[in-house]
């Protein structure tokens, strides 16, 4: 859970600089995704994919 609370500040980060370069609807963007991050609906599956990949790599 902590990578998605990072990439959410992450997001809400970027959201300022494209905002501060005029560019709302991608900031708007950013905030969306940052705010699906922080609600809980998105699962990290991270660490679960990696173990598949290592495990067809050893097959």
């Amino acid at each position: 859970m902590d990578r998605l609370k990072k990439q959410a500040a992450k997001n809400r980060e970027a959201a300022k600089v494209l905002r501060s370069r005029g560019k709302d609807t991608a900031a708007q963007q950013m905030e969306t995704r940052a705010d699906e991050l922080e609600s809980g609906q998105v699962t990290d599956v991270t660490d679960t994919v990696v173990g598949l990949f290592r495990w067809a790599q050893d097959r």
